[in-house]
């Protein structure tokens, strides 16, 4: 194995603004934690939020970098990668810049590595606001041509950006996700507890993520209605997450439905509520239209859940046979495997398959292949 010990190596980390994180910044802790720990050798440089508060990367091999300004626009990117973080790396001089939201600077020749982890933005444009559109889209095919190489969470999302870009496959390494420790199942009284907590003390479906448009959540919600208009009992459901730009679409569904009080509103929830949540549901139900990877159906499983999920993009391959897959642009075809997966047999089995699958995802794992594609890049010419 290639070693790059002693050599400088900084990472854009400047996502994690002191909120609480979504997908992406879960990928980047998990990944950076496990790395800093494994490699105790090497100096990592994170590039940060001038105002980040650091919560997760109090080691003696960690530097933190803060940078102004706070990225909040697309003209701000522009100002950051193209003029600040240029300087600033002339300063540190590091060999290597990763990227962990996918963004590079296009006015400096030190090697950089972006991990992409999804085109969402490509197939789907109309899901952005159009500032936000107007600047992937210009600029990603060229952070693309710039990278010395890639990494990405899935063989879908791979051959999504060869095909896309017209990149050749062995510049990109698929490093999957992992499951955070913190997810393990409930006891019989944390079930309970969190059933009559948020349930009324009945059995509920359950979705965990940022509410984007992708996630399809109007059609799960009308699945739901579905569902409990061909079943005679109180199961609810139950959506955690933040609701991006402050849609309305998806409360205005939810007010005008005739099951509305069997659909509750949770909110961003804390890691800790987020296990009671997951390990108490009935069925995980994660239908999104596009999916880089998927990290809830692995979270559920690690919690002891049966999954329900989409069968487009990366899901299937994530999911294999550990859950009932369905096509996300179907309600009836949701609402269906909502009734399949309330008999009690059925979620048992889905329940065990997914015990079984979940060993084949680890952040140590997600880590140690990201660290050797860290280190080849380094090396190439």
């Amino acid at each position: 194995m290639l070693e790059i010990k002693n050599e400088k190596i900084a990472f854009n980390c400047w996502l994690l603004r002191n909120r609480q994180l979504d997908g992406i910044g879960n990928f980047t802790v998990q990944v950076l934690q496990n790395m800093i720990q494994n490699h105790p050798e090497q100096q990592f440089d994170l590039l940060v939020d001038k105002k980040f508060v650091n919560e997760y990367f109090d080691y003696p091999n960690v530097k933190l970098h803060r940078i102004f300004p706070a990225l909040r626009h697309p003209l701000l990117y522009v100002f950051f990668l193209e003029i600040r973080l240029p300087l600033y790396l002339k300063k540190i001089k590091p060999a290597l810049v990763v990227s962990m939201d996918g963004f590079l600077s296009l006015s400096t020749r030190i090697k950089q590595l972006p991990v992409i982890y999804d085109l969402n933005f490509e197939h789907y444009p109309e899901n952005l606001p159009w500032r936000n559109r107007v600047y992937y889209k210009y600029f990603f095919p060229k952070f693309v041509r710039i990278a010395k190489h890639i990494i990405t969470i899935s063989e879908y999302s791979k051959a999504d950006i060869v095909k896309t870009y017209n990149v050749p496959a062995n510049k990109i390494d698929n490093v999957y996700c992992g499951i955070s420790s913190y997810f393990f199942p409930c006891t019989e009284t944390e079930k309970n507890q969190t059933k009559e907590k948020y349930a009324n003390g009945n059995e509920y479906f359950f979705f965990a993520g940022t509410m984007h448009p992708r996630k399809n959540i109007i059609r799960l919600i009308n699945a739901f209605i579905e569902y409990k208009k061909n079943t005679n009992n109180n199961f609810k459901l139950l959506l955690a997450g933040h609701i991006m730009w402050d849609d309305n679409s998806i409360k205005k569904i939810i007010e005008d439905a005739t099951v509305k009080n069997n659909i509750i509103l949770v909110g961003r929830v804390s890691n800790e509520e987020l296990r009671l949540l997951l390990g108490s549901a009935w069925s995980l139900v994660f239908v999104p239209v596009f999916e880089g990877f998927g990290l809830p159906v692995v979270e559920a499983w690690q919690c002891g859940t049966a999954v329900v999920c989409s069968n487009v993009t990366s899901l299937p391959e994530v999911a294999g046979d550990a859950a009932i897959v369905v096509d996300p642009f179907n309600i009836a075809e949701i609402a269906a495997a909502m009734q399949k997966i309330t008999d009690p047999h059925i979620r048992e089995h889905y329940i065990n398959a997914g015990q079984k699958r979940k060993d084949l995802f680890s952040w140590h794992t997600t880590a140690s292949l990201f660290w050797d594609s860290l280190q080849q890049t380094i090396k190439s010419k």
